[in-house]
């Protein structure tokens, strides 16, 4: 059976708790959807998934609406339908460098060998998904549009970005000059007026 919480608008620990009295309910083989309106929330949800060893999945459907997916195993029936009333873990506070953005105008990262500069680009966006405080956006332009797309070795690692709250915004007339509009699989398509307001409107900016 699918159950579905609608947790949009709610503050923390609210989706939490929700979720845990629909698992309560809940069978091996059943799904529940939890619709949130922050990348927080989503953090929290997952973490209580980890803790009550269920499959989890999330996604981004706009900037103010997410999904997490939790499925029930067997393995996890014991554990997910623990009392709901057992005290809700606390709630992640926003990792995010409030004014941070960095900015990827290539594939590659230095200058020399291209073979190179493309895996240290990688190595870069995976180092940024390990770092305790995030960005708050990552633009994209020019030939840092290739990094959103389908295929780029970058796109897992900026999904998670982006799942974490992160904002990716790729520059849509890099991406029509390089013939990858259709490709992109990221973040939102964005133009030069909003790349320049987010620069002016930055307090750090990293290049890579």
């Amino acid at each position: 059976m699918q159950y579905q919480v609608n947790a949009m608008g709610k503050p923390c620990p609210i989706p939490v708790v929700e979720t845990k009295k629909v698992l309560a309910q809940m069978s091996a083989g059943d799904t529940v959807t939890v619709s949130v309106d922050n990348a927080i929330a989503v953090q929290n949800l997952l973490k209580m998934a980890g803790q009550k060893k269920l499959a989890a999945e999330s996604r981004t459907l706009a900037s103010d609406h997410y999904e997490v997916v939790l499925a029930l195993t067997e393995e996890s029936l014991a554990a997910a339908q623990a009392p709901a009333t057992e005290e809700a873990p606390a709630c992640i506070p926003d990792a995010r460098a409030k004014g941070t953005v960095v900015v990827l105008s290539s594939d590659e990262m230095g200058s020399g060998d291209p073979v190179l500069g493309k895996a240290l680009m990688k190595a870069f966006v995976y180092a940024l998904t390990e770092q305790d405080i995030l960005p708050d956006t990552i633009l994209l332009y020019n030939g840092g549009a290739k990094l959103s797309v389908e295929g780029a070795p970058t796109l897992a690692d900026l999904k998670l970005l982006e799942s974490q709250g992160v904002e990716i915004m790729t520059c849509g007339t890099c991406l029509n000059h390089y013939g990858l509009t259709e490709q992109m699989a990221v973040g939102s398509v964005t133009n030069m007026y909003a790349i320049a307001e987010k620069l002016m409107g930055a307090a750090r900016v990293v290049r890579p």
